[in-house]
């Protein structure tokens, strides 16, 4: 069971693995992309993401889908 005074992880609706939210970072180690890519991709709009502050903050489940659907 997470520890839920570890701030690393943001979780919606508890701990589902596929609410987490990532940053540029872990989103690009879980695409195995370059930081900088997963950040250029969401500023064109080309990857779902959401702006907060001056940061991006990614879904996993979105990013599964929008894998699952750039490849077919």
């Amino acid at each position: 069971m997470s520890d839920f005074n570890d701030n690393s992880r943001i979780y919606i609706g508890g701990e589902d693995q596929f609410a987490q939210v990532m940053t540029s970072v872990e989103a690009a180690e879980y695409l195995k992309m370059h930081v900088k890519t997963v950040c250029r991709l969401a500023k064109e709009g080309k990857i779902p993401a959401r702006k907060v502050g001056s940061e991006w903050r990614f879904l996993r489940s979105v990013l599964d889908n929008w894998l699952a659907e750039a490849l077919v």
